[in-house]
């Protein structure tokens, strides 16, 4: 009986060091909206994002994509390579897209020092005003890794985190085939999603075919492609704090 207590014992505290650990929980970010995931609302919306770019090649070829369906894109950008490609920031500015900050160079932040952290936003951040005169105020890590350590630091420096709705991972970067794609996103898309999608990082010829499909079949399904920062704006959730919006 002594040994099964003494277990029970370590077991719980473990757990309460692991939840401690962990701060606060999805829900309660969720619920703060200090991260968004998605946003409710009956129009049909939904915010197409693509991570790691500009890709030379492959991002001008997603842009003709959206270009041909009148949608609009919010492009969370390695700073690394917004500094070698400014001209492609340009024109996703131009065309109406948004850029938000993905890391300088696409580090894991688990266990990451704040000065690292803080170095991985700033560079970005630059990198993003320098070709665009445009501040980002949206930020995304690799992988979509979240802790209080991360969401806390990024709002003190003016960002607010967005992930990508659980049912909307495209999984493109695995290049799983063009139909696979297709059918990880239009079928399950409803409105408020955000989508994730990789526009560089490998080979993104798939994503570039697959993403012309799915904007048709969803355009023909009633749907409108918009910015997260436009997204947020149609928002009926009344538990995310105006000043969170980031207009």
């Amino acid at each position: 009986m002594r040994k099964f207590l003494i277990i029970a014992f370590v077991i719980m505290l473990i757990f309460l060091m692991h939840n401690d650990v962990l701060g606060k929980s999805k829900a309660e970010f969720i619920e703060s909206g200090e991260v968004v995931w998605n946003v409710h609302t009956d129009k049909k919306l939904i915010a197409l994002t693509f991570d790691d770019g500009p890709h030379p090649m492959y991002t001008p070829l997603i842009l003709d994509v959206l270009k041909k369906h009148d949608a609009k894109a919010t492009f969370f950008v390695i700073g690394k390579h917004a500094e070698r490609y400014p001209e492609i920031l340009q024109r996703e500015m131009a065309e109406g897209h948004e850029i938000g900050n993905h890391s300088y160079d696409h580090r894991p932040l688990r266990g990451i020092s704040k000065d690292e952290f803080m170095n991985q936003l700033e560079l970005t951040e630059m990198a993003i005003e320098n070709a665009t005169g445009v501040r980002p105020i949206f930020f995304r890590s690799m992988g979509g890794y979240y802790d209080d350590f991360t969401v806390d630091y990024a709002a003190q420096e003016g960002y607010r985190t967005v992930m990508w709705s659980w049912h909307q991972d495209s999984r493109d970067w695995k290049r799983p085939g063009v139909n696979t794609i297709v059918n990880n996103v239009a079928p399950g898309s409803t409105p408020g999603d955000i989508v994730l999608f990789h526009d560089a990082g490998g080979n993104r010829s798939e994503t570039v075919k697959a993403l012309d499909r799915i904007l048709t079949e969803l355009r023909d399904d009633g749907f409108e492609f918009v910015t997260i920062s436009e997204l947020l704006v149609y928002s009926d959730y009344e538990g995310i704090p105006p000043e969170l919006v980031g207009l």
